[in-house]
């Protein structure tokens, strides 16, 4: 008996068929459209915002840290807030960025990022023991231990 064909690379969970995926800009404001987690339907229940710049992030929903771009997919080292790992492939679609990848556990999601209006301007990332903010143009994330926060200046 033979061992089954690995599964091809552009079938695993987090790439697109056939899409190699795009790094993420190095400078940007998004809000997040809709997500749908292990192929349910997209909705939105919350304002989510997710700033990068160079290669610092800062998500609104409670974690910050470092991208990296293998040439496929993206990767999200939380480094603070809420601990893991995120995994993604990117394609542009229009203005937005469309991301699928895979959670620590295992499962699924489909996100849509759109731009926000002004992103332009002074940008920088900051972390201390216990916190991490970006910012980008008028669009500020705060993260620590206990929540992500964010504001428009």
């Amino acid at each position: 008996m033979t061992a089954p064909e690995p599964e091809p690379a552009d079938r695993l969970p987090g790439r697109l068929s056939g899409c190699p995926g795009v790094p993420v800009p190095e400078h940007g404001a998004w809000l997040r459209r809709g997500i749908s987690r292990n192929g349910g339907p997209l909705h939105e229940d919350r304002e989510v915002v997710w700033l990068q710049t160079g290669p610092y992030y800062a998500d609104s929903r409670g974690f910050a840290g470092t991208t990296s771009f293998d040439g496929s997919q993206v990767s999200f080292h939380h480094v603070t807030g809420e601990p893991g790992e995120d995994t993604g492939t990117f394609r542009w679609e229009g203005a937005n960025l469309v991301e699928r990848g895979t959670n620590p556990d295992g499962s699924t999601f489909l996100e849509i990022w759109t731009p926000l209006p002004d992103a332009e301007g002074a940008t920088g990332s900051w972390s201390g023991p216990d916190h991490h903010v970006v910012r980008v143009g008028r669009h500020v994330v705060h993260v620590d231990a206990r929540a992500g926060t964010y504001w428009r200046l």
